[in-house]
C-alpha cells in the first residue's frame, strides 16, 4: 500500500521536478517491481486530477484534465500504473482529514480557539470559500476501504470518499458546530477573493461519485458529518 505522496499543492507549483519525481516516478518504480514479483500494488491519488469544470460527480472512467501541477504529478502517478500493470488499485479521495497531519479540521478549530479571549471580546469571522464543491474524507474511515480493497485485490480505479458533498464554507461552519461554537461566525467568499491568492488552481468542482464501489457491491462510507463529530470530539477532549 503506497501511502507516500508529495502533497504540498501550493509549493508543487514552483518545485514540480520534486512534486514528478515522487508522484510519479516513484509510483511507476512500485508498479514496476510489483508487476515483476506478482505482487499488489494499491496507491493513493486525488480529486485534483479533475479540472471540476463538470456539472455532476466525477465517475472513475471520466476524462481527467489537472489544472495545477500537483494533479499533474498524481495523474502521472496513475499513468505509470496503468502502463506497467493491470492488477493495481489506484483509490482516488479528496480533502482527506484525520487525527495526525494539517488538516481542514484542525486548522478550523485552531482559528475558533485563537479568537476571542477574555469575557466580552467580540469573535471575528472567520471566511472561507463557497465556490469550490468536494466530499471530505476521514482517514480512518479511508484507511479501512483501502485495507478491503487491497485484501480482496480488486483491481482498477475507484473513488473512495465519505458520502455527502460540501463547500469549504459549510464544512468550516460544520466543524464549528461539532465543537459547540457558532457556526455563524464563517462568513462565505469567492476563491478570487483569497488573501493571498494560492499558487495552485483548484478545481470548482471535486466531487468524487463512488460508483465503482456502488458497482462492486461495496457499502459506502459513512456520511462525512458523522466522523466529523468522532473527530472533533476527539481533537477537543479536555478542552475548557
Amino acid at each position: 500500500i503506497n501511502a507516500a505522496a508529495y502533497t504540498k499543492v501550493d509549493d508543487a507549483e514552483t518545485h514540480e521536478d520534486e512534486a514528478l519525481l515522487v508522484n510519479g516516478t516513484g509510483v511507476g518504480l512500485l508498479a514496476e517491481a510489483t508487476a515483476a514479483h506478482g505482487a499488489k500494488l494499491v496507491t493513493v491519488s486525488t480529486d485534483y486530477v479533475f479540472d471540476g469544470t463538470a456539472t455532476a460527480p466525477y465517475r472513475e472512467w471520466d476524462a481527467t484534465n489537472p489544472l495545477s501541477v500537483y494533479g499533474r504529478s498524481k495523474r502521472a502517478g496513475e499513468d505509470e500504473v496503468r502502463a506497467l500493470t493491470t492488477k493495481a488499485t489506484v483509490v482516488r479521495t479528496s480533502w482527506v482529514c484525520g487525527e495526525h497531519g494539517a488538516n481542514m479540521v484542525k486548522t478550523v478549530l485552531r482559528l475558533a480557539a485563537g479568537h476571542g479571549e477574555g469575557a466580552g471580546t467580540e469573535q471575528p469571522t472567520l471566511k472561507f470559500v463557497a465556490d469550490q464543491h468536494g466530499c471530505p474524507t476521514f482517514t480512518e474511515d479511508l484507511a479501512g476501504m483501502i485495507l478491503r480493497l487491497a485484501t480482496a485485490r480488486r483491481p482498477g480505479v475507484f473513488h473512495v470518499t465519505n458520502s455527502g458533498a460540501t463547500t469549504w464554507y459549510q464544512f468550516a461552519r460544520d466543524i464549528l458546530a461539532a465543537a459547540g461554537h457558532d457556526p455563524a461566525r464563517v462568513e462565505p467568499i469567492t476563491t478570487a477573493e483569497l488573501q493571498p491568492p494560492r499558487p495552485a488552481p483548484r478545481p470548482a468542482n471535486s466531487v468524487l461519485d463512488n460508483a465503482a464501489l456502488r458497482y462492486e457491491g461495496i457499502p459506502l462510507l459513512d456520511d462525512h458529518h458523522i466522523p466529523l463529530e468522532r473527530l472533533v470530539k476527539h481533537l477537543t477532549a479536555g478542552s475548557p
